[in-house]
């Protein structure tokens, strides 16, 4: 398993750009007479829909046609003022690429997120049927809170500050209520997190370390993202993915831009990715975009391939009828939890860039999954949880299927840590997850699946007569 290191210490409503990363968009609020390299970056929201201007604030949704807003920058202005030199050259983290984020400057106090590794996986790719040195992984569940949230929260959190809120808030499937207590701890901002009542304890009593209030709530995430919109009117919170949600969907643009420097300031053939709202998947699509209007990067096509839980799979159901038309999952029923979101917002969005570039969306078994997490961690050493899971099985499905193919350069998303989601690992192998714990050990070098042996006593004779030898 090798690490690639960091290098040193639109059109709108076709969102995002599916075939190729470039393709400039018209500049909204941009003053032509001023000199770009001191213009600000940032012109302000529009609706992805309508494409109605607004200004910059807690918005997002338009008050003309109620679709959901976005930040939209000046890409003459952030051409002129970001180099791959001042990337370089700055200390790691998503705050290297500030001249492609939506704030000002970076701030002062927060966790240290991002610049996470990406891990070249040959064994597991070869175990999938990819040539050597094609399959990359990007171990997002080294970040701050074990997941990629961490990313997202960042931003939205930093705007939350300078839009003057004092408390943090969100609605969350588990990783993002871990994210938003931990960054509000570290901002000096009070944390309330709402939560499915069924939610994996391990995310309850991580969210509840950092110091946050947490919330939850008999029913569904979509439930709950509805009570979080009355809370944010009534209240004032700053909710990060209801109020702040458009500077909170650009933290998945990071992604992009450490994947394309660590390999080189180039893009990859094929991205794999967990799909819950769909913003994640297509904000990645939008960052490579953006890296090559900046004149980071050189355009070329990438495929994106997306993968859902059988039992919360609206985008994936979606794509195999050949239609762009959503229907939202009432009931959620899977194993994983934080990708199940029944009425994905950029749903259709993740339709179209699959279809546009290529590529595909599929809907994953539970037990596919937990096999997914179980090889993952034998073969490359990374545990990972259940989006993980997904996102594997996902890759192995369409290359299966051919849309990717042996000789690609693959890259591959995985989200969150496992000890979120711990007894996921041993789901299908029959009984509970202390007898599948107890399996069939390992002989050493051996392929098999592991498992816990019986205690033995402290005598080379005992160790030998337990098959371990």
């Amino acid at each position: 398993m090798t690490a690639v290191a960091t290098t040193s210490p639109s059109d709108v409503v076709q969102e995002p750009k599916p075939v190729r990363a470039s393709g400039p968009t018209p500049d909204a609020g941009r003053s032509p007479g001023t000199d770009p390299a001191v213009r600000s970056r940032i012109a302000g929201l529009r609706c992805k829909n309508c494409h109605r201007p607004e200004a910059i604030g807690p918005h997002f949704v338009c008050p003309a046609c109620f679709g959901g807003l976005e930040v939209v920058y000046d890409r003459d202005a952030v051409r002129a003022q970001v180099s791959r030199a001042a990337i370089e050259a700055r200390d790691p983290g998503i705050w290297r690429y500030l001249e492609l984020l939506p704030v000002d400057q970076a701030p002062a106090r927060g966790l240290a997120v991002g610049s996470t590794p990406l891990i070249r996986a040959d064994r597991l790719g070869a175990d999938i049927g990819l040539a050597s040195g094609r399959l990359f992984l990007k171990d997002d569940t080294r970040n701050p809170t074990l997941s990629f949230k961490d990313r997202v929260v960042a931003i939205a959190a930093a705007r939350a500050v300078t839009f003057g809120f004092d408390t943090l808030a969100c609605a969350s499937t588990g990783n993002l209520a871990g994210a938003t207590a931990a960054a509000a701890a570290a901002l000096g901002l009070r944390a309330v997190v709402f939560v499915p009542a069924s939610l994996e304890p391990a995310k309850i009593d991580h969210a509840l370390s950092f110091g946050a209030t947490v919330v939850p709530v008999e029913g569904t995430y979509d439930d709950i993202n509805r009570l979080s919109l009355e809370i944010a009117d009534e209240e004032g919170w700053a909710f990060v993915n209801v109020n702040l949600r458009p500077f909170y969907a650009e933290g998945s643009k990071t992604l992009a831009f450490e994947v394309a420097e660590q390999l080189g300031w180039r893009l990859p053939d094929v991205i794999v990715a967990p799909i819950a709202s769909g913003s994640l998947y297509t904000k990645v699509a939008r960052g490579f975009e953006e890296l090559v209007a900046a004149g980071l990067v050189e355009d070329k096509p990438v495929k994106f391939v997306g993968s859902q839980p059988d039992g919360c799979s609206p985008v994936a159901q979606a794509f195999a009828s050949g239609g762009d038309e959503i229907h939202p999952v009432r009931n959620p029923d899977t194993i994983v939890r934080s990708l199940a979101i029944g009425s994905p917002a950029d749903g259709r969005y993740a339709v179209a860039l699959a279809r546009a570039s290529g590529g595909s969306i599929v809907s994953v078994p539970d037990g596919a999954t937990a096999d997914a997490i179980r090889r993952l961690g034998r073969t490359e050493g990374v545990f990972a949880e259940t989006a993980g899971g997904v996102t594997v099985a996902g890759l192995e499905a369409a290359y299966r299927s051919g849309v990717i193919g042996p000789d690609d350069e693959v890259v591959a998303l995985i989200t969150g840590n496992g000890v979120k989601t711990p007894d996921a690992k041993w789901y299908g192998l029959g009984g509970s997850a202390d007898e599948a714990r107890a399996g069939v050990p390992n002989h050493p070098g051996s392929a098999g699946s592991g498992g816990l042996a019986s205690p033995i006593e402290p005598s080379y004779t005992a160790f030998a007569r337990a098959g371990l030898a």
